[in-house]
């Protein structure tokens, strides 16, 4: 949309309930709809640094202000294409969208739910401030949006996720005070996003506002059940509308005594909950607001709230063990590959688990909830083959460049992996790959690929072959394996 067409898809409802609550604001606000849309990444702190990310990144990019590991970048600049994205380096994310994860502040070691967290900006960002440790859950209540989900923290490589696929519901009934932390993106009428997507805007009507508002108060109150003693929920939209925003946050605290509103972090630009919008509480200042004239990003509302009481970190840990033929070729296949580390920290065989001849590595916090529609417990290892274990995709985005002995590290700039990402063969000169002579690896239309046998060293011919037979049982897959490491 251009200048003033996107203003015209603006619903009249709309505008005149904008103009009667911004005042003499209003003008700002739909100029602001004339100007550009803003473009966002926010780096996977778990994978790389930001003063790394900074000086790998082949594209200019400027730092938003108000999150730690994001950034800027222009509209001409096509960051989905570039291979850092693909080794799960970074997330595409409009800038003011990162503030509800940057905004709950998350310590290794905890339990964390996204209960709306397709399709994975805010739990990526939750799992990599997790740091390994701990249990994030991450459910959505959309078959199809779950797999999305699962796809992107894949590519993040968070090995201690249960992905979901369950009504909030029924979730309340399986953690009642479970969690340390929760954050609570709530299906809103997306207000704030109609500069981005014309598509909202003439759907919009003001009957949604009001029916979203009835489902939002359901969740955020099984949201508070599932809290634990002194946890923490971050409740946001992405709309202006006041029953949505500071309307359900003053049901929430009429409802559960327990629930106080905490001050969040002031930013230069954040405008503050307004009472009056709500039921007159004057604590609701202490919500935050993001208006289009104020900040350069879109709409948003953030509501951060504490349950009384005090905080424990008592966790059942993992206890279950591999059968014997599953740890005989995992074994073989680690070694092979000078496996030091997972994800930086010493492999746990008490977490492995095989379903079949499926093998997964579960989270460290027990996750053996029944009953439960999930996509995934843990980070899918690998399967069983005959007199061998083949790794997945979802084990080799989970490796970082020091876990492992066996590595190749090319630079962003090599052509090679452009034309790797279009589903050519990456062909590996001698001499790049670091590790054990009998190990070769080779990768073929975005398949990765770990051939091995013990004491046996393939042709490029039978490398050829073996990735043709992958790629036509697989097709079109385009991600980098992390064992080639930027």
């Amino acid at each position: 949309m251009e200048d003033l067409s996107r203003i015209e898809v603006l619903p009249q409802a709309f505008l005149a309930r904008m103009r009667e609550m911004l005042g003499d604001e209003y003008e700002e606000f739909l100029e602001s709809y004339k100007k550009p849309r803003t473009y966002g990444l926010r780096v996977n702190t778990s994978k790389i640094t930001c003063e790394e990310f900074e000086k790998l990144v082949p594209f200019p990019v400027t730092r938003i202000p108000w999150t730690e590991n994001g950034y800027f970048y222009s509209e001409d600049v096509r960051p989905s294409r570039c291979p850092m994205y693909q080794a799960g380096l970074y997330y595409l994310q409009e800038p003011s969208a990162m503030t509800p994860a940057a905004c709950l502040p998350v310590n290794p070691g905890e339990s964390v739910l996204d209960l709306c967290a397709a399709p994975g900006g805010k739990a990526t960002a939750l799992g990599a401030a997790l740091k390994g440790q701990g249990l994030l859950i991450a459910n959505d209540i959309s078959t199809s949006r779950a797999r999305a989900l699962l796809r992107n923290l894949e590519l993040f490589g968070i090995s201690n996720s249960f992905v979901t696929n369950e009504t909030p519901a029924r979730l309340a009934e399986q953690f009642p005070e479970f969690f340390h932390k929760i954050l609570l993106d709530a299906p809103c009428s997306g207000e704030g996003m109609f500069r981005k997507e014309e598509a909202l805007a003439k759907d919009w009507t003001p009957e949604k506002s009001h029916e979203l508002a009835r489902i939002q108060r359901e969740l955020i109150l099984q949201s508070a059940d599932m809290l634990r003693p002194g946890g923490l929920l971050l409740y946001s939209t992405c709309t202006f509308a006041p029953e949505e925003d500071e309307g359900t946050i003053s049901y929430l605290l009429e409802q559960r005594e327990d629930m106080e509103l905490l001050e969040l972090p002031a930013y230069e630009g954040f405008s503050p909950g307004v009472p009056e919008w709500g039921n007159g509480n004057e604590n609701l200042r202490k919500c935050v607001r993001i208006f289009p004239h104020k900040m350069n990003g879109e709409g948003h509302f953030l509501a951060l709230m504490k349950k009384q009481g005090q905080p424990d970190m008592v966790q059942q840990p993992s206890s279950v063990r591999p059968d014997a033929n599953t740890r005989k070729w995992l074994e073989l296949f680690l070694e092979e590959i000078g496996l030091q580390t997972l994800g930086g920290k010493a492999f746990d065989w008490n977490r492995v688990e095989t379903r079949g001849d499926k093998v997964y590595y579960l989270p460290p916090v027990n996750t053996g909830f029944r009953g439960l529609t999930f996509l995934r417990n843990g980070l899918y290892l690998g399967d069983l083959k005959k007199n061998r274990f083949e790794p997945s995709q979802p084990f080799a985005l989970a490796l970082y460049k020091n876990d492992v002995k066996a590595v190749i590290s090319l630079p962003v700039a090599d052509s090679r992996l452009t034309r790797y990402l279009k589903g050519e063969t990456l062909l590996i000169e001698e001499g790049e790959a670091r590790g054990k002579k009998r190990l070769a690896s080779s990768l073929c239309r975005g398949i990765p690929t770990w051939l091995w046998q013990a004491g046996k060293r393939y042709s490029e011919k039978q490398i050829s072959c073996r990735l043709e037979s992958l790629s036509k049982k697989i097709p079109g897959q385009s991600l980098l394996c992390p064992r080639i490491f930027l």
